[in-house]
């Protein structure tokens, strides 16, 4: 598997999201989903973790909210999820707003990592770099919905393959 590094944001886009006031994480399902890069950099780091970044249309993607039903709704992955993750949900709605730099934010992501589709999750180690005040992506993959799984298992087929993923970078 290929790690590419992309360079992206700056630093002050960072601590323009950590003041915003826009609430940066929602517990749901016992899962924590973050909204916010910089706070998801800060756990990783201390965590050793990958960010899992889920990119979701959450008020119309179908395809979103039947992932998030028959896969993150289920005990397996919540488990596997709170062990070895960290969740940063990057939402593109059409019925509510978001915040301007929240919306900035989850745009520049979603370019940066040539997003064209929902729902798309990204594996990813961040890097910040002090002498750019930049943070760099190390892309461990990507995945999508559980296609061709057994209906009723598709959570069995999407952790298989997101750890494999995970699994290459060691």
């Amino acid at each position: 598997m290929y790690r590419c590094t992309l360079l992206i944001f700056s630093f002050l886009l960072f601590l323009t999201l950590v003041s915003s006031g826009q609430p940066s994480m929602k517990v749901e399902n016992g899962l924590t989903w973050y909204t916010s890069i910089q706070e998801v950099h800060e756990l990783s780091l201390k965590n050793k973790k990958p960010i899992f970044a889920f990119f979701t249309g959450s008020d119309w993607c179908g395809w979103c909210k039947r992932l998030q039903a028959n896969v993150f709704a289920k005990q397996a992955f919540i488990d596997w999820a709170n062990a070895n993750v960290i969740l940063l949900e990057l939402d593109f709605p059409r019925g509510k707003t978001l915040s301007p730099e929240l919306t900035k934010q989850n745009s520049e992501l979603q370019q940066a990592l040539g997003v064209r589709g929902y729902p798309t999750i990204w594996l990813f180690y961040t890097e910040k770099l002090e002498s750019s005040n930049t943070i760099n992506l190390n892309t461990l993959g990507s995945l999508g919905y559980p296609q061709g799984a057994e209906p009723g298992k598709e959570e069995v087929k999407f952790l298989n393959d997101a750890i494999q993923i995970i699994n290459k970078r060691k």
